[in-house]
């Protein structure tokens, strides 16, 4: 399987991410976020394998998170109403993802993409 990332094309930390890979060889098939967001089986099975709390994979920084007041109403929400959420609209979820055969990356941090793709 290819790696598959995750990105909104007008994000410069997406596009640096896609420059870094492109830069290091690494293979990967392209996806839009907005335009094929991920489903609630895929983010299920994702934040599974990427270690990470539901709340790591949330855009707080995104207009749509802070419109939504997301800050006050996620602390009371299950598990399974997050991921509904995220799933219902991509610019709410963190990104550049890159989902490989073992893990999943969550934002573009270039030691930690180095570490796992190397």
């Amino acid at each position: 399987m290819s790696n598959l990332f995750i990105e909104y094309p007008k994000c410069t930390t997406c596009q640096k991410a896609n420059k870094w890979l492109i830069e290091n060889n690494i293979e990967f098939e392209d996806r839009h976020i907005v335009e094929e967001t991920p489903t609630t089986e895929e983010l299920e099975k994702w934040i599974k394998l990427s270690n990470k709390e539901i709340k790591k994979w949330f855009n707080v920084s995104g207009l749509k998170y802070k419109e939504l007041n997301l800050k006050e109403k996620l602390p009371n929400m299950s598990d399974k109403e997050k991921i509904e959420l995220l799933a219902s609209n991509g610019m709410l979820i963190k990104r550049p993802l890159l989902v490989t055969k073992d893990t999943v990356l969550i934002g573009f941090k270039q030691k930690e993409w180095e570490e796992v793709l190397k």
